[in-house]
């Protein structure tokens, strides 16, 4: 008992010597909800009141970690809430950099592991569904305002959204655009590489044939939206712009080397001037990847040996740390924290 006790005064001493650099709070949930078979797996970023031990979260063979003290108890007041989405083949779990950045101002963020669009589980048939994503964002904050821990602490009043890629255009069906199959086929038949097609193409995918595509997933109690690279914006409904959530803010990665398909200025499919009072950004030198966590050395090659995307590689002249530094400030923005 007494060597119980001793390590337990070292580890609380540690935990305090760290506390000096507070990290975020972090938890992590299964999310039972009524459209999916199988729990979905959640977890959430918050100011922490105090420190626990500290650990790494999305560590892997690729991308550096973000470190947090795990269970912490929630920082007192009220704070903005986030609801963060992930793109196609991604997961919370790396966004821990954006989630840590919006937590240092203030923020609490709530993420998911979509399923059937995340990584390793990345379906062209699955990742259709954009009903279901929105679904698992809008019961993950049912979740959190029902959970004594949290719930206290959310200020409901400023509640978001945020999403990258495929998760842009889930962020934006929370806040109220819809999409219209039919016209994504027709695009996807027109001009493929600037609609987003090449993945869904390859599963066979007709997006008319999807009702979740199409599907009305707004969510009334988010009352902002930053929406970085999205999908799908040359499918959008025009007769849902006009009573989508005002003020959006609409942010796309690189110039020269933006991804045709997310590039929502006037050279693309100019969501950003179709969408009530929206705020447009740039960001560059930087290119769709360069949101992705930052990787670890040797990964380049790595991906290159198993002839994965080149999800590590930036434009000349980017440095992914300080564009994170500029998405966050970005973001941080749109979000008025």
């Amino acid at each position: 008992m007494k060597r119980i006790a001793l390590l337990s005064l070292l580890s609380l001493s540690h935990a305090c010597a760290a506390a000096a650099d507070m990290l975020p709070g972090y938890d992590r949930f299964d999310l039972s909800a009524a459209h999916r078979a199988i729990p979905v797996a959640a977890s959430i970023w918050y100011p922490a009141a105090n420190p626990t031990y500290r650990a790494p979260v999305g560590d892997g063979p690729i991308f550096e970690p973000s470190f947090a003290f795990v269970g912490a108890a929630v920082a007192d007041g009220q704070h903005p809430l986030v609801l963060l989405s992930h793109g196609s083949g991604g997961n919370a779990q790396t966004l821990g950099w954006l989630a840590s950045g919006l937590v240092d101002r203030g923020a609490m963020v709530l993420a998911v592991n979509h399923p059937g669009s995340t990584s390793g589980d990345s379906s062209p048939r699955r990742s259709v569904d954009l009903e279901a994503r929105a679904s698992d964002l809008s019961a993950a904050l049912d979740m959190i305002l029902a959970d004594p821990a949290f719930a206290r602490h959310v200020d409901g009043d400023r509640i978001s959204t945020v999403g990258f890629s495929l998760g842009g255009a889930t962020s934006l069906g929370l806040a109220g655009v819809r999409f219209i199959g039919a016209q994504q086929d027709e695009n996807c038949a027109t001009g493929p590489d600037a609609a987003d097609c090449t993945f869904f193409q390859l599963g066979g995918v007709r997006f008319a044939d999807y009702p979740g595509f199409d599907a009305d997933t707004r969510d009334e109690r988010i009352s902002r939206a930053v929406i970085i690279d999205p999908g799908f914006g040359g499918s959008a409904d025009p007769a849902s712009l006009n009573t989508a959530l005002p003020g959006i803010t609409l942010i796309n990665l690189g110039d020269a080397d933006r991804l045709g398909a997310a590039d929502v200025g006037p050279e693309g499919n100019n969501l950003a001037n179709r969408l009530p009072d929206a705020r447009y950004v740039e960001i560059a030198p930087a290119n769709h990847f360069t949101f992705l966590s930052t990787c670890k050395p040797g990964a380049t090659g790595m991906l290159e040996e198993e002839g994965e995307d080149p999800i590590c590689s930036d434009p000349a002249g980017t440095d992914r740390k300080a564009t994170h530094a500029r998405l966050i400030d970005a973001v941080a923005t749109g979000l008025g924290l």
